[in-house]
């Protein structure tokens, strides 16, 4: 049988970083770098300076194709999520195939999802693989969400961060479920709770500012509400229990949410990723960055079967059960 498996990722972080003591000195803070650090969890982000997200992209992919020879001719489809594309058109995707010199007979498509958008990649890899469209997925996350933020807004500055991710989907033949079964959900009703205005097509005349706004409460209380039971509807669908899974990797919001919902759902924290602590919040790229960071440091094995789980900007929502 055709299945989808992860064989690999890459990753790529800009090289500019702002501290937290750097944040405190340049925006006057009364908050100190300690502070910032109690309430995110977070040390430094890493920041772009010039570059877009399709270079972060670029950067990180290449990553993968020196460690993986032969994989770049090999590549039949190229899936680019992120919300900070480098035009509104063309796809950023249609650029990304000539810049890394991937074939032209490779389909290239941009897929506008936050924080949930490594998962929701992840599912339409899966599909493709699985019914024979396509044999060696490509799927880049890449954000520069800080280009969005305002230089004295705290509550997005000390959270978000840039990064990009390039994860090599690939077709074996195998009886058992590498990708298992997706549990994913939308809110609509929660989209004005974490948005940036007048930066598209649509201008609201009512809001004067075109930067990231975040209603910081409102989204917790989200995601204590729904992940839950997304965590809950993943496990039955996999007649499993919270015992069975190995590792868990959610969304690397901030430490304040992943704690809580640690607690909540009564998992181990040996066995639950907490991995931002010098990246920062990088949206779509967070879960498999976090992935492979943890693969590096072995706490992630080969076998082992892995929750992951992505939420936030949409409202959206959506899990699966993976085995390496």
């Amino acid at each position: 049988m055709i299945k989808a498996v992860i064989q690999d990722i890459g990753y790529y972080l800009p090289p500019k970083v702002e501290t937290n003591e750097y944040l405190v000195d340049e925006m006057g803070l009364s908050w100190t770098a300690d502070d910032i650090f109690k309430k995110t969890g977070i040390k430094q982000r890493h920041v772009v300076e010039d570059e877009c997200a399709s270079d972060l992209g670029v950067s990180a992919a290449e990553e993968l194709f020196n460690r993986n020879k032969g994989l770049r001719e090999q590549i039949d489809y190229l899936i680019f999520c992120s919300q900070s594309s480098d035009y509104v058109l063309p796809a950023t995707a249609c650029v990304l195939q000539k810049t890394l010199g991937l074939s032209k007979y490779c389909a290239a498509i941009d897929i506008n999802q936050g924080c949930s958008g490594f998962i929701y990649g992840l599912s339409l890899a899966k599909g493709l693989i699985e019914s024979c469209v396509a044999t060696n997925v490509l799927l880049i996350t890449a954000e520069t969400y800080t280009k969005y933020i305002q230089k004295m807004d705290k509550s997005t500055r000390t959270i978000f961060g840039d990064g990009a991710t390039a994860t090599w989907i690939s077709s074996c033949n195998s009886e058992d479920e590498y990708i298992g079964s997706f549990v994913l959900g939308t809110d609509g009703r929660g989209a004005e709770n974490l948005i940036v205005h007048n930066r598209g097509a649509r201008i609201d005349r009512e809001v004067e500012d075109n930067h990231l706004f975040m209603d910081g409460p409102e989204i917790f209380q989200f995601t204590l509400i729904t992940i839950p039971k997304l965590v809950k509807n993943i496990l039955a669908k996999g007649n499993m229990t919270i015992d069975d899974i190995d590792y868990f990797v959610f969304h690397q919001a901030n430490a304040f949410i992943l704690k809580h919902l640690c607690t909540k759902l009564k998992v181990p924290k040996e066995k639950f990723c907490l991995d931002l602590e010098n990246t920062g919040n990088i949206v779509s790229a967070s879960i498999p960055l976090a992935l492979q960071r943890a693969i590096e440091r072995n706490e992630v094995k080969r076998g082992m079967k892995i929750m992951l789980v992505g939420f936030g900007v949409g409202y959206s929502w959506g899990g699966c059960i993976v085995k390496l």
